[in-house]
Order: C-alpha cells, then structure tokens, then sequence
C-alpha cells in the first residue's frame, strides 16, 4: 500500500485541527453554550483542550509533508483518537458527560479513525 496517498487527509487532520483548535481557544464561551455544556465544561478547560488539540496539527502536517519519516506520529494520534472515545464513553454512560458530547468526539476522533488506522497498517507493510 503506497502510504503517500493519505497526504491529503493528514493535510486535513491538521487543517481540522488547528481551525478547531484555534476556534475553542477564542470562542470558549460561544462553545460551551452552542453545545450546552455550562455544567460540565469551563472556559479554561476548554481552551487548554484546544491548546492540546492543535499542538497535533503541527504533527499531522509533518506526516502529511513525509509519511514515511514521520509514520510514527501517527501511532500518538491514534492513541490519542481511542482515548477521546474511550474515555468520552466511560463519562457519557457514567452520566458525568453529557450525550450530545457525542458529536465533538465524532468529528475530532471517530471520523478519523479508518484513514488513520490503514495508513499504519500500510506503512507497516512497507517497512518490511
């Protein structure tokens, strides 16, 4: 599998992320309000959220640039993506985490996960 054909999703993982990012930082408030989270969520917590959340573009578009030298970084996103569900999973049925929730995780985690999974599958096999 020739690992250069998911350049354009990790170019848009680190778009997505750094305008996510970027977006939670400034708009923290206008957030937790559109997603109804003023009992679960504060502006503080959000934003370092946001902070982590684009520290990871900046990964994503190396891979994007060199998929083969930085296959590795990939590895952390994907931990990063199970973690966020699992996690999120736990909360939402332990009823800490409001569902609705569900939808940042769909976006920032789960939409990401087949491209991301293949890619390192694929750059394993060439490795070899």
């Amino acid at each position: 599998m020739r690992v250069d054909k998911f350049r354009p999703w990790f170019y848009a993982a680190a778009a997505y992320n750094l305008l996510w990012g970027l977006g939670v930082i400034v708009f923290a408030q206008q957030a937790i309000s559109m997603w109804s989270l003023q009992e679960f969520v504060s502006v503080p917590f959000l934003q370092v959220l946001g902070m982590m959340v684009g520290v990871f573009a900046y990964g994503y578009w190396l891979v994007a640039r060199d998929p083969v030298r930085y296959a590795d970084f990939i590895w952390i996103g994907l931990a990063g993506k199970l973690f966020g569900i699992s996690g999120f999973l736990f909360y939402a049925f332990s009823g800490v985490l409001p569902w609705n929730m569900g939808w940042m995780i769909l976006f920032n985690d789960v939409v990401w996960l087949p491209a991301f999974v293949l890619f390192l599958a694929g750059s394993r096999k060439s490795d070899a």
